[in-house]
């Protein structure tokens, strides 16, 4: 089974997280802020992935670093699951709908890592969680995760709608992408 166990403790959070790739999108997650619970629920939900997160952060001084670190610890977790990587997918992409807004996430867990990410939010804050740190939770992700992401909502109007297709369909992207479909290494370089 490709699953992973993640312990992290910092002077700022103390997070346990178990996830196992080949899931059924079962979840347990419980990080003190609400709305990163909702949208972590759905990325395990739409990607197929087992999850759970237990994050203890001070959020006595605000959301960032609770957001940040989730982020570091499954960014770990996928790439500790993922092993060697033989015979994944390696790509994924993803449209996602969310009433008025779209959203499009493309990945390669190529080995370099790297984010471009727009999601158009015009609030600072949905629910207790600062906006800007959406950008913070994908970019730690993608960097410990040594994968290619690629984050966009197209258009929208309502910012949880537009953060919440961006997480569906990073899940959706995610799903495509560890997806076991041959035997060999899925790049030509002979590494990823």
């Amino acid at each position: 089974m490709r699953t992973a166990i993640i312990s992290r403790k910092t002077n700022e959070t103390n997070i346990n997280l178990k996830l196992n790739l080949d899931g059924e999108g079962i979840n347990n997650i419980q990080t003190g802020i609400g709305f990163l619970d909702h949208m972590l629920t759905l990325f395990a939900f739409h990607s197929g992935i087992d999850l759970e997160i237990i994050c203890d952060g001070d959020l006595e001084v605000d959301d960032h670093h609770t957001t940040e670190d989730v982020g570091i610890a499954i960014g770990k977790a996928l790439l500790d699951a993922l092993g060697e990587k033989i015979g994944i997918n390696r790509y994924g992409s993803s449209y996602v709908p969310m009433d008025e807004s779209l959203a499009r996430v493309v990945v390669d867990f190529s080995g370099r890592p790297y984010l471009v990410y727009n999601d158009r939010t015009v609030r600072d804050r949905l629910g207790k969680i600062d906006t800007q740190n959406f950008k913070e939770f994908f970019k730690a992700l993608s960097s410990e995760a040594k994968m290619n992401c690629h984050m966009e909502v197209l258009y929208g109007e309502n910012d949880h709608h537009k953060i919440e297709a961006l997480f569906k369909g990073f899940g959706r992207a995610i799903k495509q992408a560890v997806e076991i479909t041959s035997t060999r290494l899925p790049s030509t370089k002979g590494m990823l």
